[in-house]
C-alpha cells in the first residue's frame, strides 16, 4: 500500500509526526474529541437559488461518479490514500469520520472536484467501512499567497481553519461533500450528526 501522507515540504514533516501523535495520545477508541462550543448542532443557512441548487447537485453528482469505486477501501489504499487522524468525532454535533489522505493529490495545491484529496469513511459493526464522503482541504498559506479571496468550488465556499485548531495543523481550508451519506444539516457543512466513531477500533 502507498503511504504517501503530506509530502508537502515541511508541512508534511509536521504532519506525519503530528499524526503519529494523535495516533497515539488518542483514546482506546482512537477519536478525536471536540470542545463542547466550537461545533454547533445546525447552522442556518440561506435558501438556495435556482442555480445554486443546480451547481450544488452537479458537484455531488461529479464527486460520486469520482469516488465510486472507492467503496472498496483497498481500492482506495491502492490508489495511495491512507488513514490519518483515527476517527474525528464530535460531540452533539456529530463527526467527521476516517480521513483518508492521498498526499500526492494534496500536494498539487489544485481544486479539482473529480480528485478529492480525502475520502471519508465511517467505521460500521461488520468492521467493514462505508464510504460516506469526500473532503477538498488546501493550507491557507499556499492558497493565499497566490489568491485573494477564499477557495471555493462550484459555489460552495471552503471553511477556514484557523491555526491553532483541534488538529494542531497550519491554518488550512476545507469543504466537505458528503455525497454518500445524506447529511440533514446540508451537503457540504463539516460535520455529520449521523456519522459516530463507536465502531472504530483503532489503526
Amino acid at each position: 500500500m502507498k503511504g504517501n501522507r503530506f509530502s508537502f515540504s515541511l508541512q508534511s514533516q509536521y504532519v506525519m509526526g503530528l499524526t503519529l501523535a494523535l495516533l497515539s495520545t488518542c483514546p482506546s477508541n482512537a477519536q478525536a474529541s471536540a470542545p463542547a462550543h466550537s461545533h454547533p448542532m445546525a447552522v442556518q443557512r440561506p435558501a438556495m437559488s435556482a442555480e445554486q441548487q443546480r451547481k450544488a447537485s452537479e458537484l455531488i453528482r461529479i464527486v460520486r461518479e469520482s469516488t465510486a469505486r472507492f467503496h472498496d477501501v483497498n481500492v482506495a489504499e491502492v490508489e495511495g490514500y491512507a488513514l490519518q487522524f483515527g476517527c474525528v468525532s464530535g460531540d452533539s454535533a456529530g463527526a467527521m469520520g476516517l480521513h483518508y489522505v492521498n498526499g500526492d493529490i494534496l500536494n498539487k495545491g489544485v481544486i479539482d472536484p473529480t480528485h478529492p484529496p480525502i475520502v471519508i469513511y465511517e467505521p460500521t459493526p461488520s468492521g467493514k467501512l462505508k464510504l460516506i464522503g469526500a473532503d477538498f482541504l488546501i493550507f491557507a498559506d499556499a492558497w493565499n499567497a497566490k489568491n485573494t479571496a477564499p477557495p471555493q468550488l462550484m459555489g460552495q465556499l471552503f471553511h477556514l481553519f484557523d491555526a491553532p485548531n483541534r488538529f494542531e495543523l497550519p491554518s488550512f481550508y476545507t469543504l466537505h461533500v458528503w455525497a454518500w451519506k445524506e447529511n440533514p444539516n446540508g451537503a457540504f457543512v463539516n460535520w455529520h450528526p449521523n456519522v459516530d466513531c463507536q465502531q472504530f477500533g483503532g489503526q
